[in-house]
């Protein structure tokens, strides 16, 4: 891959978390934008876009080193088969942890453990959702790995948020969890576009 073809997946990556989290902030709270006037309201996007932009780039960061870990863990268990089954378990593992341990963080009064589902069940059927279009856009053997990146990858990403008591709330979990979200989509369902005539068959390369 190029470096014009690198620029372009790291600007647009980035452009497209800073628009992400700089729509659902504001849709999720309008009144904090539009209650002050012109002002209140372009100083408002011109923040939101920046947390959201900043939020993009560890997304980048996270990618990068997936792909890293990813072929570390290849040559390391010598096979698809024995990695993907890691991968599963570890899918397992993450989705329970979300749930139980913001519970027993978090849960105040008359909030039970299904309160705490809600949240991940949605990201694991967001997160399959794309896996899925990434195996049908490649080869069968991407699924696995792109639900452990958009699962697992991501949740670690948005683990200082979800550690943080001042945001554990719906509003600032959404808003920082979609410009996460997004990239990650973005970034996984355009590398084989990018580099698909300068390598070999994606049928190796499943990510």
């Amino acid at each position: 891959m190029n470096a014009r073809k690198v620029v372009y997946l790291f600007f647009s990556t980035l452009l497209i978390g800073a628009l992400s989290g700089a729509v659902v902030g504001i849709v999720i709270d309008p009144s904090t934008y539009f209650s002050g006037g012109f002002l209140n309201f372009l100083f408002g996007l011109i923040w939101i876009l920046g947390i959201s932009a900043a939020i993009s780039l560890v997304a980048q960061m996270g990618y990068f080193a997936y792909l890293t870990l990813h072929r570390f863990a290849l040559s390391l268990f010598k096979t698809t088969k024995l990695w993907n089954r890691v991968q599963i378990v570890l899918i397992a593992f993450v989705f329970f942890d979300l749930v139980y341990f913001r519970y027993t963080a978090f849960a105040e009064g008359t909030e039970t453990i299904l309160d705490y589902m809600v949240m991940p069940i949605i990201f694991l059927a967001f997160a399959g959702a794309v896996a899925y279009r990434k195996k049908i856009e490649t080869n069968s053997q991407a699924f696995v790995p792109a639900f452990f990146f958009m699962f697992v990858v991501t949740t670690i990403e948005w683990l200082p948020a979800l550690t943080v008591g001042t945001v554990n709330e719906s509003k600032w979990l959404w808003i920082y969890i979609t410009p996460l979200f997004v990239s990650n989509a973005w970034q996984l369902l355009l590398l084989h576009r990018l580099t698909k005539n300068s390598g070999p068959s994606l049928k190796k390369k499943p990510l």
